[in-house]
């Protein structure tokens, strides 16, 4: 817009409605060296920016002129006809939907609860088997294939042996004699002085517990088999 168009217009307005300055002062509070600055273009005397739109804007209300109209001459002739920037361009993908970044989080869960089962089955079987495997062989160790029998006198003792319920030997036994035997499952000896006769099981020896006989002269019978090979509960061999 030419120099000169919007303060000639804005002061033909005033006039054409036989208002003055003064009367515009009075009626929009506006100082009366801005309205005669806006009439004259001299924008230098005009505080700008908003200030003086919102001059612009309340004298044309007063004087019953169209605001948007006169803002926009406004704004051309002081060459400050504002545009509004365009929004930065972003480079953005658009964002997945909610239920895809559900499913996801579903996923991860069923596959940390797999490796979290999958784990603690894997560490139960391969306890079980390490059990097994110490068991078997702590069985191995303390609980031999066969069994064997040692039996040696002092004096002169009739000793009946059995294995397996098969009689083996039915005869005197003399000092320094020493018999070997075996069997699958167990033994039964007799003895007619038990107190003489000295046994082992698998080269335990048999203690006092576990005797024929406590006096000399007196005959027993005990029966041995691989409970007598265990060791107590106390951790020391069965006597």
């Amino acid at each position: 817009m030419a120099k000169g168009i919007f303060g000639e217009r804005l002061k033909r307005e005033r006039e054409m409605r036989e208002v003055s300055v003064a009367e515009v002062t009075k009626g929009t509070r506006i100082a009366q060296r801005f309205v005669e600055a806006l009439e004259n273009e001299e924008w230098d005397k005009l505080p700008g920016g908003v200030f003086s739109r919102g001059f612009v804007r309340s004298i044309a209300r007063y004087l019953g002129l169209n605001e948007e109209e006169f803002l926009s001459e406004y704004d051309m002739a002081r060459g400050e006809q504002n545009f509004s920037a365009p929004a930065p361009y972003e480079n953005q993908l658009p964002a997945s939907p909610r239920w895809i970044q559900a499913l996801g989080i579903v996923v991860l869960l069923i596959i940390a609860v797999g490796f979290f089962y999958g784990g603690r089955y894997s560490w139960r079987r391969y306890a079980e088997y390490r059990a097994a495997r110490s068991s078997g062989s702590s069985s191995a160790a303390k609980l031999p294939d066969k069994l064997e029998l040692t039996v040696s006198t002092t004096v002169l003792s009739h000793v009946r042996i059995f294995a397996d319920d098969q009689l083996l030997l039915d005869a005197d036994v003399r000092p320094g004699d020493i018999h070997h035997f075996t069997a699958s499952q167990q033994f039964q000896i007799n003895a007619a002085d038990g107190a003489a006769v000295h046994l082992e099981l698998n080269g335990r020896p048999i203690t006092s517990r576990a005797a024929l006989g406590n006096a000399p002269g007196s005959s027993d019978t005990i029966v041995l088999g691989y409970k007598d090979l265990r060791p107590a509960n106390d951790g020391s061999s069965r006597p």
